[in-house]
C-alpha cells in the first residue's frame, strides 16, 4: 500500500461537478492499493497518517498531529502509485489492485481513519474521474510504502 500525504489548508474533490469531499485543514491522502496488500497493511498505514507530526507547533517546528490542530483528511483512492515506468514510455499497472480486492481495503482504510481521528474521512468515489483540488500547505508532502516502512 503506497500513500502520498499532502498537508493542505484546504482540499476538496469533485465528481461531475459535484463536490464528493472537501476539508480545511489536514491531510490529502492519495492511496494506491496492491495486490499484495492486506488488512495489517491498512492497520499499519493508517496509525502513521493519524499519528503523522507535520503541523506547526508555537515554535514553527513540525511537532504537531491532526489531533493536536483538530484535522481531516481527504482520502483518494490512486491506482496510477503503483505505476511501472521501466520499459517505454507507457505505464503498466499490473502491480494494482483490482477493484474486487481494493475496494474493500480501500473502505477498511476509510473505516480506520475514521475511528483513529474521531471524525469523518472525506473521500473521493473510487473508479469515478475525479477533480482534486488543494492548497498544499509548505507544501509538505510525505510519501510512504507499507512494504518499505522508511
Amino acid at each position: 500500500m503506497r500513500a502520498v500525504l499532502q498537508r493542505v489548508s484546504e482540499a476538496a474533490c469533485r465528481v461531475e461537478g459535484n463536490i464528493t469531499g472537501q476539508i480545511k485543514t489536514g491531510f490529502l491522502v492519495l492511496l494506491g492499493i496492491e495486490d499484495a496488500d492486506t488488512t495489517e497493511d491498512v492497520q499499519w498505514l493508517a496509525q502513521k497518517i493519524a499519528n503523522m507530526r507535520v503541523f506547526g507547533d508555537e515554535n514553527g517546528l513540525m511537532n504537531k498531529a491532526l489531533a493536536d490542530i483538530n484535522g481531516n483528511i481527504l482520502i483518494i483512492s490512486q491506482f496510477t502509485l503503483f505505476a511501472q515506468t521501466k520499459k517505454g514510455n507507457r505505464p503498466s499497472f499490473i502491480r494494482a489492485a483490482r477493484p474486487e480486492k481494493a475496494i474493500p481495503l480501500y473502505e477498511q482504510m476509510i473505516a480506520e481513519l475514521g475511528k483513529l481521528t474521531g471524525k469523518p474521512v472525506a473521500t473521493g468515489i473510487f473508479g469515478a474521474d475525479m477533480k482534486i483540488s488543494l492548497v498544499n500547505d509548505g507544501p509538505v508532502t510525505i510519501t510512504i510504502d507499507t512494504k518499505v516502512k522508511e
